[in-house]
């Protein structure tokens, strides 16, 4: 035991001259990318507010001075031209480009044939819940009303209901993914802040030891060369 013991102890010296440049370097680099909010790295605060200015497109029934739009954007579907429209206020709905002529919203069985035509496996799918904008899951995280569309597997596929678009796709791997980048970042309820004080401090703590660690390294191999 105690040879198999010393046999780890210098495999870890060795792997520690090894991994432990990176490790301090990663750490660094960590730090840095904490110390300012995310928002504040893009220059979003830089920006200066403005009132939205609603969409106008002169000769357009569909973008009207009075038809108080934010954005329409224009797809394909089911072979013909379809407007998604969203107000200034952020209501979202369809019509059909060519007439102007509303379309209804996406029912359940919408959503399970459109998630079967476009999903690998998609035809393999069990419950269809629909969550309203306010009350959306966890794994979506976006104020849209959506089709949850849950397959065998485990995915859930996110259809909007007023869009008639794939909005999300959500894997088993995903989600686990979403997991460790909360812990990663030390924000579960959220998941989005990269700069709070709790994630700072530990981030320091641990550049710290590394940077110690490293230090140490050079004291024991001089240590060494004594002793021999």
């Amino acid at each position: 035991m105690t040879n198999i013991m010393r046999t780890l102890a210098k495999w870890h010296i060795w792997l520690g001259w090894l991994v432990g440049v990176p490790i301090a370097m990663w750490l660094a680099t960590g730090l840095l990318m904490t110390l300012r909010p995310i928002g504040e790295v893009r220059g979003d605060h830089l920006r200066i507010k403005a009132d939205p200015a609603a969409l106008v497109i002169p000769g357009s029934t569909l973008a009207a001075p009075d038809a108080g739009l934010k954005e329409m954007r224009v797809t394909m579907q089911d072979g013909r031209a379809v407007a998604i429209l969203t107000t200034l206020e952020g209501d979202t709905r369809r019509v059909d480009f060519a007439t102007g002529a509303a379309l209804a919203p996406l029912d359940a069985a919408a959503a399970r044939a459109l998630v079967a035509q476009r999903i690998t496996g998609g035809d393999k799918a069990g419950r269809v819940t629909l969550f309203p904008a306010d009350r959306t899951p966890f794994d979506f995280r976006r104020p849209l009303a959506v089709w949850q569309v849950k397959l065998v597997d485990g995915t859930n596929v996110y259809v909007g209901r007023d869009t008639g678009e794939i909005e999300a796709v959500r894997t088993r791997w995903w989600r686990a993914f979403d997991f460790a980048w909360g812990l990663h970042i030390m924000d579960l309820s959220e998941r989005e802040d990269t700069s709070h004080p709790l994630l700072i401090l530990f981030a320091a703590l641990s550049l710290t030891g590394a940077l110690i660690g490293c230090v140490l390294m050079f004291r024991r191999r001089k240590a060494r060369v004594k002793a021999s």
